[in-house]
């Protein structure tokens, strides 16, 4: 066994003044003296707000409380893809579909719930939406509540979210709903639709061999 080698350090000795720490804890208590005197007199700018009649502006990004968007007329935007529930870590969403009476959309969400004590705020499911159904850009940070049960935000609730006001002309782009077959869009009347042509079909037509692939009879 190696001996072990000890390395002694030196160490400074504290003289009276040192010992004592006033003077740190008086140059500490001066620097809390500057700070008070100046959010008092208002020499400085206002980093709080008095919540919770103040609510803060939270920045662009920031993931708040969810929320589904609309369509023009209304109507919830998601198709029920279950997108955003499969690819959620804490599997906290919720959809059971339903047929849509258009059949351009084929479906829409009958039950859309998010369970908040589960979610992680991760982003996630906005980021899969193929159509922009949820976001989460509704700025709301303070989320209570008496009850475990009431965590559980459902489809009415979640439409009736809106986004944070600083960010509300890019909020929601607009998105019409497709017309039903037989109207055009924004009226009621029936139109009469002739059915696409047909492509050429090529595999009616015979191939043509090239000769020069063709094999040498050699």
């Amino acid at each position: 066994m190696k001996p072990v080698k000890i390395k002694k350090v030196q160490r400074e000795e504290l003289n009276f003044w040192e010992k004592t720490y006033l003077v740190p804890i008086f140059q500490g208590m001066s620097v809390t003296a500057k700070h008070f005197v100046a959010n008092l007199t208002g020499s400085i700018d206002k980093v709080n707000v008095d919540y919770p009649e103040e609510q803060k502006v939270m920045p662009k990004g920031y993931r708040g409380k969810h929320r589904l968007t609309q369509r023009d007329d209304g109507t919830v935007k998601c198709v029920a893809c279950m997108m955003c529930a499969t690819v959620c870590p804490a599997n906290c969403i919720h959809i059971e579909a339903e047929e849509h009476e258009n059949p351009e959309i084929e479906k829409r969400p009958k039950i859309f719930d998010i369970d908040l004590l589960r979610c992680v705020y991760c982003g996630y499911c906005v980021e899969a939406c193929p159509c922009d159904a949820i976001r989460m850009d509704s700025g709301i940070y303070t989320i209570f509540a008496p009850k475990r049960e009431d965590f559980v935000i459902h489809k009415d609730q979640l439409l009736q979210i809106k986004p944070q006001s600083e960010f509300a002309a890019d909020a929601r782009p607009k998105q019409g709903m497709p017309a039903l077959p037989g109207h055009s869009a924004g009226t009621s009347s029936p139109q009469i639709f002739s059915p696409p042509a047909r492509a050429e079909n090529r595999d009616t037509e015979p191939m043509k061999q090239d000769s020069s692939l063709a094999p040498s009879k050699d």
